[in-house]
């Protein structure tokens, strides 16, 4: 079986660090310090990131005193079991997240900047933020919430939602959060696995011009929560409070938010659960996957602080919604001592399509976070974000999915070439990433620079050995503080181990595709899941999105590899053309011959298909292994939840296209593999 990537490494960066900005950098300040007190440290990243992961109570020992965590108790050992998983971190220390958030927030500084599409925005001091978190605990403590007790929010991307969570995280209590563009029963299939005390709840939100009154939302939501003993309701969009009655005790924003109380922050274990994130979702009940306030507060003050370079005096704009992982990083910008943005709305309104570069711009942003899909939509509409005064940002942070290699000049020639292009990968799973970036390391384009400290990453083959410029399954072969401490409701951890670990014993094994290159960057081919396998070569289909989705004529692809009944293999190529544009024979030609010079030519597809829309996860990513399943005659319901589709109608047309095909095939008019093949 072939294992050659067809992304071939550059030898040549794309990008260097400038030697003087890399010196001034709090990674280069880190490397300098863990130099004087431990051995085998190195000024440059990867012997850093060596040392990292074969020292592992050394470099997270160093990580815990080099940002002073404050601790009520003190630990007894850094890794006190080596196993995964159930990795037992810092035993014996008790902290608090928020009060980490809180402290380096200076009084007269914003802490927060709350911004919108309308371009209404206000800024929430240090001072301010703490006194509502301090009035929100206490309201919270009076309507019975206590250490255990789950807080949950159904809430757009505020400073409401960051108050709430760090005054829930304050007592003790587990948080968990998700966007109002989730229908009642999508948030209640969430929701009620966690039992929850109390409900915060704004009566709508913003998008794309439009006002989302949710009211009704919030009462159907209220109503399939039976544990509720209170709802809070924020008036976010200033719309009157609804007739209907309540499920429970009904609390305004203005009476929780506005009391005069001192902020007391309970000391927890390290490994005290501090929210629950969920998986999209996409087949059955999402996955609750449940995080610790010491290993968040540890693997976050080390991605944001070493590896995206914040401090004080910095501001962070990451476009994101409350049910995005991305959420909690941002907010975890305040550990740092560093500014959040939140932002309500659409990244690209019709009217002003730029309107996240025009507030990065107006308010002196340094680190501003988007998606690939994002900066490729950017450049395929012929937006110029230079237009604005963005000389303040040092770095683009970009995850979600593979960034192609052709993002990058786009960025470079409308940006600035002195902005460093962090590619990033990671998970839900850990909250965090993988492999990325640091101001200390070259750029490839295509290419992640490297792991992440303290990230013992590999690829494997089928054999499970280690392999370099190859693709193999993305491995962990030692743990990481924010690796899960559990999924909810699975007493025995049966699906946590099935999830990860049932691959390769005690190895964990994330389901993506990825090549480590001999220059020690990182190339994500997709998700191993999905993989192309064709005659026994392997692609990762974002090899394929890559160069379709270069071309002009084209907004979206999606490449789906359906093994058949009969021991056929079908390949076909879903694409959604650029307003406009019609998918003729002569397009089709282009991108067969796109695919075949810079991707595989063993991977052209069986079929070219124009389809309305591509679907995604409610987070952005395609839905590569439902449709498969989907086209290949699996039941809708056993498929995929509609709730975590962002268009759930798609559901039933790629299931359709999938029965028709199977119709032509019974009756003998369908192309075979190998037909279209010597056709195309």
């Amino acid at each position: 079986m072939s294992t050659q990537p067809y992304h071939t490494p550059s030898a040549k960066p794309f990008w260097t660090p400038d030697p003087k900005t890399a010196e001034r950098s709090r990674i280069a300040d880190f490397t300098r310090w863990a130099a004087a007190r431990h051995t085998g440290v190195e000024a440059d990243y990867y012997s850093l990131h060596r040392w990292s992961v074969t020292d592992l109570e050394g470099f997270w020992s160093a990580v815990w005193e080099y940002f002073d965590i404050q601790a009520s108790t003190p630990y007894d050992r850094v890794l006190a079991e080596e196993r995964m998983p159930g990795a037992r971190w810092f035993p014996g220390a008790t902290l608090n997240y928020t009060h980490h958030a809180l402290r380096h927030q200076s009084s007269g500084a914003p802490a927060i900047i709350a911004l919108d599409e309308a371009g209404a925005g206000y800024e929430v001091s240090g001072d301010r933020l703490r006194a509502q978190v301090a009035s929100v605990a206490a309201t919270l403590r009076d309507l019975g919430v206590g250490m255990g007790d789950r807080v949950v929010g159904y809430l757009p991307n505020t400073p409401h939602a960051v108050v709430v969570f760090l005054a829930a995280a304050s007592l003790g209590a587990v948080w968990s959060v998700c966007g109002q563009d989730y229908a009642p029963k999508a948030a209640a299939d969430r929701f009620a696995q966690l039992e929850p005390t109390v409900l915060i709840a704004a009566d709508g939100y913003l998008f794309n011009g439009t006002t989302h009154d949710r009211r009704e939302a919030v009462l159907d939501l209220a109503r399939a929560l039976p544990t509720l003993k209170a709802t809070v309701l924020v008036d976010h969009m200033r719309l009157s409070r609804p007739d209907e009655t309540h499920p429970a005790l009904v609390v305004p924003w203005e009476d929780a938010a506005t009391r005069t109380e001192q902020l007391a922050c309970t000391p927890v274990p390290f490994d005290h659960p501090l929210w629950v994130v969920f998986s999209s979702g996409t087949t059955g009940l999402p996955k609750g996957i449940v995080h610790g306030h010491g290993g968040v507060l540890l693997e976050h003050l080390k991605t944001l602080g070493l590896h995206s370079d914040l401090g004080p005096g910095d501001r962070l704009l990451w476009y994101t919604t409350t049910h995005w992982m991305m959420w909690n990083l941002v907010v975890s910008t305040l550990l740092t001592g560093a500014t959040t943005c939140t932002y309500d709305g659409s990244p690209a309104l019709l009217t002003q399509p730029d309107i996240l570069w025009e507030l990065a711009a107006r308010h002196r942003v340094t680190l501003f976070g988007t998606s690939p899909q994002y900066l490729l939509g950017m450049s395929k509409f012929g937006i110029d974000p230079s237009v604005h005064d963005l000389s303040a940002i040092r770095a683009i942070g970009c995850t979600g999915s593979t960034l192609p290699a052709s993002a990058y000049p786009w960025v470079r020639d409308h940006v600035g070439d002195r902005v460093l292009l962090a590619s990033i990968s990671g998970g839900t799973d850990v909250v965090s990433g993988f492999a990325g970036s640091a101001p200390n390391t070259p750029v490839w384009a295509g290419e992640l620079s490297a792991p992440h400290l303290g990230v013992a990453l590999a690829a494997y083959d089928a054999e499970g050995f280690p392999v370099v410029d190859q693709v193999g399954e993305l491995v962990l072969t030692r743990p990481m503080p924010s690796m899960p401490l559990s999924f909810w409701n699975d007493p025995d951890g049966g699906r946590y181990h099935d999830a990860y670990f049932s691959a390769y014993p005690d190895v964990w094994r994330h389901g993506d595709w990825i090549t480590v290159t001999s220059h020690g960057s990182v190339i994500v081919h997709g998700r191993s899941d999905s993989t192309l396998n064709r005659n026994g070569v392997r692609l990762g289909s974002a090899d394929i999105h890559d160069v379709v989705e270069r071309l002009p004529e084209i907004t979206e692809a999606l490449v789906i590899g359906a093994e058949e009944p009969d021991g056929g293999y079908w390949m076909p190529l879903f694409v959604v053309p650029a307003a406009g544009v019609t998918l003729d024979d002569a397009l089709r030609d282009r991108i067969r011959d796109a695919i075949r010079t810079g991707a595989s030519p063993r991977h052209v597809p069986d079929e070219i298909l124009e389809v309305p829309a591509i679907p995604h996860t409610r987070t952005g990513k395609k839905l590569e292994v439902p449709v498969k399943r989907l086209l290949q005659g699996a039941p809708a319901e056993q498929v995929v939840n509609a709730a975590a589709v962002d268009a759930p109608n798609l559901i039933d047309y790629y299931a359709r296209l999938g029965a028709e095909r199977r119709s032509r095939r019974s009756t003998g008019l369908g192309h075979s593999s190998d037909d279209e093949r010597d056709r195309a």
